[in-house]
Parts: C-alpha cells; sequence; structure tokens
C-alpha cells in the first residue's frame, strides 16, 4: 500500500542545518496498522508530515514515499492534492492550532467533501452528519465552533475529517497526547473500531506504548530520524532487542506500572557520525562511535540498527549442578541451573532461604566450585575466576556488609584492594579511582573520610563502601547478594535506590538476589524463579507478575500478597 524508501529531511535555518530524517524506509501493507514509536523530537511527525507532502518550504525532502506504485514525492502539488485526503489523510496533534476557529466544524468537514467528492450541498451535509455519528459525536457539534468543544470532542472532529473521503491510509499523529484518561480510552477506541470496520490501513505516531499497544501490529522505534527497531508489537514488548527500545519500555508506566522510572541515561559526551545512540548506550564500543548500523534482519520478523546485532548476551550460565555432602547426608543445592543475562539488563533471581541463590551466584562469580557448569561472558567459555579478577568483568556485593570488609581496613585501602592486588594504575591513579568510585556511591572523599578504619562505620555506609569497591574495576556486570537484608527500612531504601541509579547511570547488569518479591518488583527487568535447587520460572517481571504459570510462583505471589 505504501512504500518509504531512504526519505530524508533536513530543515535549514540560518545557515543551520538539521536531519529531522535520516535515509528512512519501511513497507505499510494493506489493512495493517504501524506504530511509530521514540522520544519527542525524533522525527516522528516530521516523518508524518513529509508522507503528506505537506512540510513547509524550509524542509529539503529526499527519497522515495510510494503509493500503489506511484512516487508522490515526484509529483506536483496539483497532483499531489489528488490524493491527500481522498487516498492518504492524516489526523493532526494539536486540534485548537489545526481547527479553523472561525470556521463551524459543518463547514470545515463540508470543505474537504465538497473538494474531492464533488458532492452537491444536501449530500454533502448528510455526509457531515453521517461522519459525526460514526465518531460519536452529537448532530449539533456540527454546527459549533471549536472553541465551544472540549479537546475529546475536537480530537473526534478532525478524526471524522480524516476520514471524510473514506481515504485507503489514515496517519494518525498523536491522537491522544492532551487528553484526560476517559477522553483518551474514547479515542484509542473509536480509532481502533473504525480500523476495523473500514479496514483502512493506519499509521500511529505516539510516545505512549498504551496507545501504540492498543492500535498496532507493528511497530518502528526512531530515535534521532532513523529507525533503530522494527518489529511486531507483541514480540518487541516482550523482548527488545535494541537498548533505546528497552529503555522505552522501562519508561513507561502502562508497561511496567510497580518500577521506578528511570528512564534512558542522558548523553554521556557529543554526538557522532556512527550510531544515533552512540552517547546513551549501556553497551558502545569504539567502533560505534564512527559506523552507523544499518536496520538489518536479526530474526525472521525483527530488524534492529545497531553494530552489535542487538542487546549483546553478557553472561550465559547452563548445565549448573552442585551436591554437598555432609555427614552422610547429600543436599543438591544446584540441579541443572542456567542463568542468562544482557547488557544493561537487571535480573532478579528469587527464591526462599535455602532455595540454592547463593550457590549459584557463588558458582558464576567463582568464589564455589560447581560439580557441573557451562559459562559464558560475551559468547566466550570462561571460568568463573576469570570473571572476577579482571576490569570489565564481574564483580559481586555480598549479604552480610560487616564481615565482607576487613574491620582494620580504611575506608581507601578497602576500596583500592582490588586494584593493589591486580596492579593496575600507578598510586596516584589509584587514589583518584577510589575518589570516583566513593563519589559515586554518595560517600565523602576527603582525606578524613579516607582514612576512617572500617569498624567505625555503620551498615548503610560500609555497604556503600562495598558498592565502591565492586564499581573500581567497571565490571559489566555487577551480582547483588540479598545487599539490604542486614539494614534497616531506611537505610534499605537509599542503598537500593542508589544502585539501582548507578546501574542506570553506568549501564552495567545486574543480577539482584532476593526472597522479597515487593523489591524485585521494583527494581527488575527480568526474574528467574528458584525452588529446591531448580529454576522454575523465567520471564519479563511484568510477565510472571501479571501471570505467573509455575504453581510454586503463584503460591509465592499469592503469599505476599502481590496476586
Amino acid at each position: 500500500m505504501l512504500k518509504v524508501e531512504n526519505l530524508s529531511v533536513t530543515y535549514s535555518q540560518d545557515n543551520l542545518k538539521m536531519q529531522a530524517v535520516r535515509e528512512t524506509s519501511f513497507v505499510l501493507e494493506a489493512g495493517q496498522t504501524l506504530g511509530i514509536i521514540g522520544e519527542s523530537g525524533s522525527g516522528k511527525t516530521t516523518l508524518g508530515l513529509a508522507i503528506m507532502g505537506i512540510l513547509n518550504s524550509k524542509a529539503k525532502v529526499d527519497g522515495k514515499v510510494i503509493y500503489n506504485g506511484v512516487n508522490l514525492l515526484g509529483l506536483s502539488p496539483r497532483q499531489l492534492n489528488e490524493y491527500r485526503w481522498k487516498h492518504i489523510a492524516m489526523v493532526f496533534q494539536n486540534s485548537l492550532e489545526t481547527l479553523n476557529p472561525l470556521l463551524s466544524v459543518r463547514e470545515q468537514i463540508k470543505e474537504c467533501i465538497v473538494r474531492h467528492l464533488s458532492l452537491k450541498e444536501k449530500e454533502a451535509n448528510k455526509k457531515v452528519n453521517d461522519l459525526l455519528e460514526q465518531v460519536g459525536l452529537e448532530p449539533f457539534v456540527a454546527d459549533s465552533f471549536p472553541h465551544q468543544l472540549s479537546g475529546g470532542m475536537r480530537q473526534k472532529v478532525l478524526i471524522a475529517m480524516a476520514l471524510a473521503c473514506d481515504p485507503k491510509v489514515l496517519i494518525v499523529d498523536e491522537p491522544t497526547s492532551s487528553l484526560d484518561a476517559i477522553s483518551k480510552g474514547e479515542i484509542v477506541e473509536l480509532l481502533f473500531k473504525l480500523q476495523r470496520e473500514k479496514r483502512f490501513t493506519m499509521m500511529v505516531i505516539s510516545h505512549d506504548f498504551s496507545v501504540i499497544t492498543k492500535l498496532t501490529s507493528k511497530i518502528c522505534v526512531m530515535y534521532q530520524g532513523c529507525i533503530l527497531e522494527e518489529g511486531f508489537t507483541r514480540d518487541i514488548l516482550k523482548n527488545p532487542l535494541h537498548t533505546y527500545t528497552r529503555g522505552l519500555i522501562n519508561s513507561s508506566p502502562a508497561i511496567n506500572p510497580f518500577q521506578d522510572l528511570w528512564g534512558i541515561p542522558p548523553a554521556q559526551g557529543e554526538a557522532s557520525d556512527g550510531c544515533p545512540f552512540y552517547p546513551r548506550c549501556s553497551q558502545r564500543l569504539d567502533m560505534c562511535k564512527d559506523k552507523r548500523p544499518k536496520l538489518e534482519y536479526v530474526s525472521l520478523e525483527r530488524k534492529v540498527a545497531c553494530n552489535q546485532g542487538g542487546i549483546v548476551t553478557l553472561l550465559e550460565a547452563s548445565g549448573i549442578d552442585k551436591t554437598f555432602t555432609f555427614k552422610g547426608r547429600s543436599i543438591s543445592a544446584c540441579k541443572n541451573c542456567h542463568i542468562r543475562v544482557r547488557a544493561g539488563e537487571v535480573v532478579a533471581l528469587i527464591g526462599q532461604s535455602g532455595s540454592g541463590k547463593t550457590t549459584l551466584a557463588s558458582i558464576i562469580s567463582g568464589y564455589l566450585k560447581a560439580d557441573r557448569a557451562t559459562i559464558k561472558f560475551l559468547g566466550q567459555k570462561v571460568s568463573p575466576c576469570e570473571l572476577t579478577t579482571r576490569p570489565k568483568g564481574l564483580q559481586m556485593i555480598f549479604q552480610d556488609p560487616f564481615s565482607s570488609i576487613n574491620d582494620r581496613f580504611t575506608v581507601e585501602q578497602a576500596v583500592m584492594e582490588p586494584l593493589n592486588i591486580l596492579k593496575l594504575y600507578s598510586c596516584e591513579e589509584r587514589k583518584k579511582r577510589v575518589k570516583k568510585a566513593l563519589s559515586a556511591a554518595e560517600l565523602p572523599i576527603d582525606n578524613d573520610f579516607l582514612q576512617r578504619r572500617c569498624y567505625t562505620l555503620s551498615g548503610g555506609q560500609r555497604q556503600r563502601v562495598s558498592i565502591a569497591r565492586s564499581l573500581i574495576l567497571e565490571p559489566k556486570l555487577l551480582i547483588a547478594d540479598e545487599i539490604s537484608s542486614m539494614l534497616d527500612p531506611s537505610t534499605q531504601a537509599n542503598i537500593l535506590r542508589l544502585l539501582k541509579g548507578l546501574q542506570n547511570s553506568f549501564g552495567f547488569a545486574m543480577i539482584y538476589i532476593t526472597h522479597d518479591l515487593d523489591l524485585a518488583r521494583k527494581i527488575a527487568d527480568k526474574l528467574y524463579i528458584m525452588h529446591e535447587g531448580e529454576i522454575v520460572e523465567e520471564g519479563p517481571a511484568w510477565e510472571i507478575f501479571e501471570n505467573p504459570s509455575s504453581e510454586f510462583t503463584k503460591q509465592l505471589i499469592k503469599s505476599a500478597g502481590l496476586l
């Protein structure tokens, strides 16, 4: 129905050029509902206006917009007018700006009908009445002026105008952005109903995942004028493959009603000629600064624009067995366990006391030897000890802040210890990195604090020192084992918020071990449920909390009062 090929839009003003859409391509099939989602300023509306051919003269448009075999960008303004509204129509975002305040609703809708359908006065008036009825408006609205209507009513008028000539393609731009919850629901239901009845092809532009989820079957995710991910709506929501898409989903209260809304970290450094998301990406490589990724298939139904093929898998541990023998009695702590962690992801490992959580974490981090285990880090087989003894590997924060740090160490010695053991950097550089890590953990960096003995610190301060020590080697994966269980509620909340903030800012992945489901629901992207040494369920956190599949998980969630 509609094919966009290498579409670019560049705005020029005062000798400055800004590329709003960059070589964007996609296909819209007959009867399909496609969502275009992204942050404000990502180029979504410009894309819609470019397809309609109604950008101002300061915008330079390149590429092709092919409708039923005809390149619309190659037509004259007069020829293009034959396609607008009759074949392709648009519901604009701001109803007060779009509607003429000096004309009644009837006059504005009728203008389009008379121009394109050549109907007589009586037939045109009947058509207006029919359209208003279709969008759920009373007959009196026809003779009203825009300022006399509510926001929801004006939005329905815009939908009626767009459908006046029975277009084959409808572009809907932010249809609910300024509406209250009830009006928003009405507009979404109306668009869903009309699309089902009339079978027109629809492109929905929005930054709201709740709108996109209800109205579309396929999504294109835009950032700085580029499509970074494309696929079926249900697949992308369940398993985003680009770090930007994951950030958008995690920022949506409609999808994550319980998590803190951290959003996507701000840019660290200037924009580059390479990947547009490079300054904000949690898994960026040096090559990403200069190499622009292409939107390519990574599976049968998914396209991703990423130099690494999408979100990379940091850790993949499988076939983990561990049996403890004591006085002739054997206890299977881990039975063929597995866990997979992707870059920038927070995975919660949940289970009752004695379920094997800490044993599994200790094996992965190399503090305990498994009977059998296969561990891969960034796709390479490794021994667990390798990961904890190198920068950008794996580090672990232990449950008890009092026994995990040498009491007699000064704060500086405790945090610097990993650098001293591995003989990394000069003495001056080590001190500099200690201060940076302590500052990140929101601890003082003056000399008095650096020289304090660890036994003089409170439990909360000790745990922050443990966090600083774990960050000194800039790990890609952090394992936090019940790190707040020995702290009071207020200190617990501060430590967890600190850790989640650090994870969001620095981009490391995290395995958070806990038996507290409220806590897991607050911070986790993905859950692994462990029971009697086995992984009994895994999946996106929101999906498991809404619809657990195993009986044990249901019982666990129900006992916590969350089901």
